[in-house]
């Protein structure tokens, strides 16, 4: 049998399954107005449990166009964040992906970069898929720069489109593309 690489687990991360209990944590990052407001476009306002029923701890389904994981430390298994790859459709193999390091413990750690590191390996090696794209907020400088790290390439700019206290701000698109991933993994 040949020696394959490890799945969703790094030296200090894994990749878990979402549980329903996560979505208490959900509720609570939701909360936090600098998590939420760097994590997404939406308008932002502190969720309930329940607000997140429909997609926390669900058995996935056949043939399913997202895949999401809790972010859990190793070896204490602390659920610090999420991961998620959605819009997954074949045959075009070209999700977006979504992360962010909820408890506010652990931002700035390199926890983010490392979890995207293991989600490409599964997109890219397990699921197939030809590249793997996202969406941040042009104000999110330390996202910017994980991913610029990580690999992504910024593919266009939607100038203004995103409304924060009273201003408009860029929302950056970046992608990467698997022979990209694999020269950068090595």
């Amino acid at each position: 049998m040949p020696p394959f690489r490890r799945l969703f687990q790094s030296e200090r991360l894994e990749l878990v399954p979402q549980l329903p209990e996560d979505r208490s944590l959900f509720a609570q990052w939701s909360h936090d107005s600098d998590y939420y407001r760097n994590l997404d476009d939406d308008s932002i306002r502190p969720l309930s449990a329940e607000s997140f029923e429909s997609w926390v701890g669900r058995a996935p389904q056949q043939n399913a166009d997202s895949q999401s994981f809790m972010i859990a430390t190793r070896p204490a298994g602390v659920r610090i964040g999420f991961i998620a790859l959605f819009d997954l459709k074949y045959p075009n193999a070209a999700p977006m992906m979504a992360v962010g390091i909820g408890d506010v413990a652990y931002r700035g750690q390199g926890y983010g970069g490392e979890a995207i590191g293991l989600l490409l390996d599964y997109a890219f090696d397990e699921l197939g898929v030809y590249r793997v794209g996202l969406s941040v907020m042009a104000y999110n400088a330390p996202a910017i720069r994980t991913y610029e790290r990580v690999g992504f390439t910024h593919e266009g700019t939607r100038r203004g489109a995103v409304w924060r206290e009273g201003a408009r701000h860029d929302l950056h698109f970046y992608g990467i593309l698997r022979d990209e991933w694999l020269a950068k993994r090595g």
